[in-house]
């Protein structure tokens, strides 16, 4: 099967527009809590509450020594904005005994942390640590099915298709691309609408 690899992403690359999480790529920890902080949200809503948070906690020791409270009121308005606090406080404490407040380089590893996801993991592999990976949210899982790379159902099992099929020199911008092309286009009939027009279906 042709899946069209160079085109797609040449494609995609020449179509991307600014990701708003994208800003905190460089910084392990923000980029593991702004990710934290995405789930079942909005990227803007996100942005603007991680801003909040990391005026007061910029680094892993000022955020354990935030209150779940203080965390909370910082955070709202992300979606399951207490339990997302909880969360925060509980991998910060993690992080400084077990990590010597470092944020771990391992997939393993950021899973074991409260509220990290095999996404949330592989995001924060590819943006701060340079380590290739497919990060596969909403916007990665739809765009992947309808350019016929994938017949799945889940975000998860997508993710292990993809690794199976996609050259690893695209596994870094993967995510950063399908999401941006994914904001853009927020219908399945304009997404669609979108590949034809770039004969990529």
């Amino acid at each position: 099967m042709n899946y069209k690899f160079d085109k797609v992403f040449e494609s995609f690359s020449k179509n991307y527009k600014l990701v708003p999480l994208e800003v905190f790529k460089k910084d392990p920890y923000k980029t593991l809590i702004s990710t934290v902080l995405s789930s079942r949200t909005k990227d803007e809503t996100t942005s603007e509450a991680s801003k909040r948070l990391f005026k007061v906690a910029p680094n892993v020791i000022r955020l354990n020594q935030l209150s779940i409270r203080e965390i909370q009121h910082r955070i709202y308005p992300v979606g399951f904005y207490k339990t997302k606090a909880r969360h925060l406080k509980m991998l910060s404490e993690r992080i400084l005994k077990e990590f010597r407040g470092e944020i771990p380089l391992t997939g393993s590893d950021l899973i074991s942390l409260p509220g990290v996801g095999i996404k949330t993991a592989n995001l924060v592999l590819n943006r701060a640590f340079d380590i290739p990976a497919i990060a596969v949210d909403t916007h990665v899982h739809k765009i992947s099915n309808l350019l016929g790379w994938v017949k799945t159902k889940t975000p998860e099992q997508t993710e292990r298709d993809l690794v199976k099929i996609v050259p690893k020199k695209y596994w870094s911008d993967m995510n950063r691309l399908f999401v941006s092309i994914g904001r853009q286009f927020t219908t399945k009939k304009k997404l669609e609408d979108f590949l034809k027009g770039e004969d990529l279906i």
